[in-house]
């Protein structure tokens, strides 16, 4: 199911910014070429959250803040330890300048 998470321009012009839906802790994941990507918000590895890492737009990677754990933004794979298992990615839609994301239905 589609669910609404905000309006375009509440998006960082690049970085990362949390949003809580439902059950899902998510990231919205801006590159500086425009790109949007919108991953888990929890590090595999430790219950930290990825949205106040630091963002690699040309290797479209996220760091984990606490530990340094490096994902791929696109296929959510780890990088490199400690994290050894990826997280979710998630597809999304742009509507009449509001994103929305597709969630499971539960």
């Amino acid at each position: 199911m589609l669910v609404r998470l905000c309006d375009a321009q509440d998006l960082p012009i690049t970085g990362a910014k949390r949003f809580d839906v439902d059950q899902a802790r998510l990231a919205v994941v801006r590159t500086s070429n425009g790109s949007i990507f919108i991953i888990d918000d929890e590090c595999s590895h430790a219950d930290f959250s990825l949205s106040e890492g630091e963002v690699d737009s040309e290797d479209n990677t996220i760091e984990c803040p606490k530990h340094g754990a490096l994902f791929d933004i696109v296929t959510g794979e780890p990088e490199c330890l400690p994290a050894t298992k990826p997280i979710a990615t998630y597809s999304w839609e742009m509507q009449n300048g509001e994103l929305f994301v597709e969630l499971e239905n539960e």
